[in-house]
């Protein structure tokens, strides 16, 4: 009887705790939801790579990856056959295959995807599949819109084993095993700090229509790195490629977009496809900008990096110790490269040793 007396005395007090308790809980839900619509972000957990939520459509179970169940992507890059193009391709194939068997890998095939138009003295090197390359004078010397045509072309005559594919380029460096980071129908792709198609919104609509939504669709990416399912892009990339060619037509966009111009085309096509990526910082880092490899899975050296011999970046200006690939336009960088400065980035130490560690482990490297 006491028990009960108590009981009846503390009930009234514990609903009411209990019923705000689920007020603030249900209000935080809703006020966490809203936020993450308004900013048209997809939020992942980087320590896990997992997607948290989804702004526009809640995900469904069923795309996320059982544990311990390998989804293998197929590594695709386009190339020349310049020589600026091969040690660069050599390189990024010899991480490949460091990295393509150890724990936490979800890598597949490779395949470069040449479009000058004829075998090479890499076929037997690296596996390679032939394609044409756009029509004389249509890229207007901006070889980069051979991307989207090659891609075409692979995607339609090349026999692919893996469902998903990762489209790479030569200037990658695997640096640690990479495992897939797409789910289901949302590809994978890194942000680019100088994609902006909201602040770029009057071209954009150019090939965007307002029809199809809001300019926020649009995601800050180029086609690389990106993994991403091969059905979704064999849809996207013909028209990748044809809203490649028109921006090259249009002169305002040309002159605005310059050479991201078939990153922002790649973007734009996705978005007309109605195909929004998961947005992964933690997929890249691009030195001198980015100072750590730590939790990163590939290198990107499309930057030169310039340093004095006190360690401090000198960008914009020759330095005393430099790497720039651009330094090696007609031929490969010598072996041993020197390593840089006390006081650089370790970043940029890493990217050279592993460079060095390519060089003196390929043969035939000063000739090829």
């Amino acid at each position: 009887m006491i028990g009960r007396k108590a009981m009846a005395r503390i009930s009234p007090l514990f609903l009411v705790v209990l019923s705000l308790g689920f007020f603030f809980a249900t209000y935080n839900l809703v006020t966490m939801t809203i936020h993450n619509r308004a900013t048209g972000t997809l939020v992942v957990d980087e320590s896990h790579h997992r997607l948290l939520s989804d702004p526009i459509i809640e995900m469904p179970e069923n795309v996320r990856k059982p544990k311990n169940a390998k989804l293998p992507f197929h590594i695709a890059l386009t190339a020349t056959d310049a020589p600026y193009s091969k040690w660069q391709c050599r390189i990024m194939y010899y991480w490949y295959k460091k990295k393509k068997d150890l724990p936490g890998s979800e890598m597949g095939g490779f395949t470069r995807i040449l479009h000058s138009g004829s075998p090479d003295n890499l076929m037997e090197e690296i596996p390679t599949f032939v394609v044409d390359p756009l029509p004389a004078g249509l890229d207007r010397g901006y070889i980069v819109l051979n991307r989207p045509w090659a891609f075409v072309q692979w995607l339609e005559k090349a026999t692919i084993e893996e469902e998903y594919i990762l489209m790479a380029e030569p200037d990658h460096i695997f640096i640690k095993p990479l495992p897939n980071l797409a789910h289901g129908d949302y590809p994978a792709a890194y942000p680019f700090f100088y994609i902006k198609p909201v602040q770029n919104e009057k071209i954009i609509r150019k090939f965007y229509p307002e029809e199809y939504g809001p300019v926020t669709n649009v995601d800050p990416i180029g086609n690389s790195p990106v993994i991403i399912k091969r059905e979704l892009l064999e849809k996207i990339a013909p028209t990748w490629m044809n809203v490649s060619l028109r921006m090259k037509d249009d002169p305002e966009t040309d002159k605005v977009f310059g050479w991201v111009l078939e990153m922002y085309a790649y973007a734009v096509a996705s978005a007309l496809h109605g195909v929004q990526h998961i947005l992964q910082k933690d997929f890249m880092l691009q030195p001198p900008w980015d100072l750590e490899t730590a939790k990163k899975f590939i290198i990107h050296y499309t930057y030169g990096c310039d340093y004095n011999l006190k360690g401090e970046l000198t960008y914009g200006t020759i330095g005393e110790w430099r790497f720039d690939k651009r330094s090696y336009l007609r031929g490969p960088p010598p072996r041993n490269l020197s390593l840089p400065p006390p006081g650089v980035p370790e970043s940029v130490v890493t990217l050279v040793k592993m460079v060095n560690e390519a060089t003196a482990n390929l043969p035939r490297w000063d000739t090829q």
